[in-house]
C-alpha cells in the first residue's frame, strides 16, 4: 500500500510552521548575550508591530532602555573588575619577588642556625606577660637551651638565640625549633613564635583567590598575608 503525502498548504508571508522553526533553530548558531544592535532591532520591531489601538506607553519604553543601559553598565563593571584583579595579581608577584633574600617572620617557623650566627624571633603579647620562657629544641625534639625572661610589656617581644646550649657549647648548624611559654594573668599558654627566616622563592597558590606563598629556609611555606614582620 502506497502512503499518500498531503501537500503543505501555503502560509501567509511572515508565518512559519512550528516544525520549520524548530529545524531552523537547530541549524542556526545561537548567541548567549544580546548586544546593543540586537536590542535596538528588537526595540524597533516592537514599535512597528504594536497595536495602534493599544500602543505601549512611553514609560514602558523608557524603562526598557534604562534596564538595558543598566545591564551594559554592569557588564562593563564586571570586565573592569576582572582587569583590576589581574593587575593586582601582577603587583603582588612583584611585591613577593622583592622579598627574595629578605627575612620575614614565620609563625612557628624553623630556627635555622648557620655558621653559629644568632637566630632572631618575636612573639606577640597583646596583654604583656609576668614571665616568659623560651626553649630551643633540636630536630629530635630535645631541649638544648632554656632562656628565662622577666616581665614583658604589651606588644611584640624580641627574642634571640646565640646558637649555644645550656653548657655554653656551640650547636651544629641545622634546623631548630622555638617553644615559648608565657604566664599572663595567672594563666600559662604557648603562643606562636615568629621566627625570622630568609625567603628563597615566591609562587602562586593556584587557588584562584590571588594568594601568594613564600618558601623560606627549612623548606617551610608561608602565605604572604600571614607575614607580619620583615627584616634583613
Amino acid at each position: 500500500m502506497t502512503a499518500v503525502t498531503t501537500p503543505k498548504s501555503a502560509l501567509p508571508n511572515g508565518i512559519v510552521r512550528f516544525e520549520d522553526y524548530v529545524a531552523q533553530k537547530k541549524t542556526t548558531p545561537q548567541t548567549e548575550a544580546m548586544g546593543q544592535s540586537q536590542f535596538l532591532t528588537l526595540f524597533t520591531t516592537q514599535l512597528k508591530n504594536q497595536n495602534p489601538l493599544d500602543p505601549v506607553k512611553n514609560e514602558a519604553f523608557v524603562a526598557q532602555l534604562a534596564q538595558f543601559s543598566q545591564l551594559e553598565a554592569t557588564t562593563a563593571m564586571k570586565q573592569s573588575l576582572e582587569n583590576m584583579v589581574s593587575s593586582m595579581q601582577g603587583d603582588r608577584m612583584l611585591a613577593g619577588s622583592a622579598l627574595i633574600g629578605r627575612k620575614v617572620g614565620v609563625p612557628n617557623g624553623p630556627a635555622v642556625l648557620l655558621n653559629g650566627q644568632p637566630v632572631s624571633a618575636s612573639i606577640d603579647l597583646p596583654t604583656g606577660a609576668e614571665g616568659l620562657k623560651l626553649e630551643v629544641q633540636n630536630d629530635k625534639g630535645q631541649t638544648v637551651r632554656t632562656q628565662i625572661f622577666g616581665a614583658q610589656m604589651a606588644g611584640s617581644a624580641s627574642l634571640s638565640w646565640d646558637g649555644l646550649d645550656d653548657a655554653g657549647n656551640g650547636m651544629p648548624d641545622g634546623n631548630y625549633r622555638f617553644v615559648a611559654t608565657v604566664t599572663s594573668g595567672g594563666k600559662t599558654s604557648q603562643p606562636a613564635v615568629n621566627t625570622l627566616a630568609t625567603v628563597r622563592s615566591v609562587s602562586s597558590a593556584g587557588t584562584g583567590d590571588n594568594t601568594w606563598l613564600l618558601e623560606v629556609d627549612g623548606g617551610k611555606t608561608v602565605s604572604l598575608t600571614d607575614v607580619k614582620r620583615i627584616g634583613y
